[in-house]
């Protein structure tokens, strides 16, 4: 690994809060003991999903398609990755939205929207995009570079910062499911 790298993540990993540095969080009564750094992350990933959400939505308003959810705006995005058709509920397991009618309300609305189109093969359903849906991806994903992509710095250390925080929520990630899954037997 190259110095600059280890250094990177060395001051990544060990960012050690200011002594006497009051944690922002939302909710003070979850802030108690041992949980004050969790609740501080927690109510900055509810800030950054906030930001994300109106992001996105925006961004596809912006490139042309007013009045779809942050829900609409990540199917359509999923259903055209790789240019592969989808199933309901491949969809819904990826992006980790348990409740299929969620999904199910977006395929028909971006099918109504002419954006998808779909197939039918024995009893499954398979969803892809069409030419208008593949335009509107590319035309976000344009949005996205001029807009959003361009005030990254673009150098090495903010590539391994953002890949290493990605890596990290996809483990807190499966702390929460599974703390979901402890919390519903009880």
């Amino acid at each position: 690994m190259p110095k600059e790298k280890a250094v990177s993540k060395a001051t990544f990993a060990q960012a050690a809060p200011s002594p006497g540095k009051v944690p922002i969080v939302s909710s003070s009564h979850l802030a108690a003991g041992r949980s004050a750094e969790l609740s501080e992350f927690e109510f900055g990933l509810i800030i950054a999903s906030n930001a994300f959400n109106r992001w996105a939505v925006r961004c596809m308003s912006a490139a042309g398609m007013k009045d779809m959810t942050i829900t609409d705006v990540l199917v359509l995005h999923h259903i055209n990755h790789r240019a592969r058709e989808k199933k309901l509920a491949d969809i819904a397991f990826i992006l980790n939205i348990e409740d299929t009618h969620i999904v199910n309300y977006s395929l028909k609305k971006l099918h109504s929207l002419g954006l998808v189109q779909t197939e039918r093969r024995g009893k499954e359903v398979l969803y892809s995009t069409n030419e208008a849906g593949q335009a509107l991806c590319k035309r976000y994903y344009e949005i996205r570079e001029q807009v959003l992509v361009s005030g990254l710095t673009g150098d090495g250390t903010e590539s391994f910062e953002l890949s290493e925080l990605a890596r990290f929520l996809r483990v807190l990630s499966g702390l929460y499911d599974q703390a979901a899954r402890s919390a519903t037997s009880m």
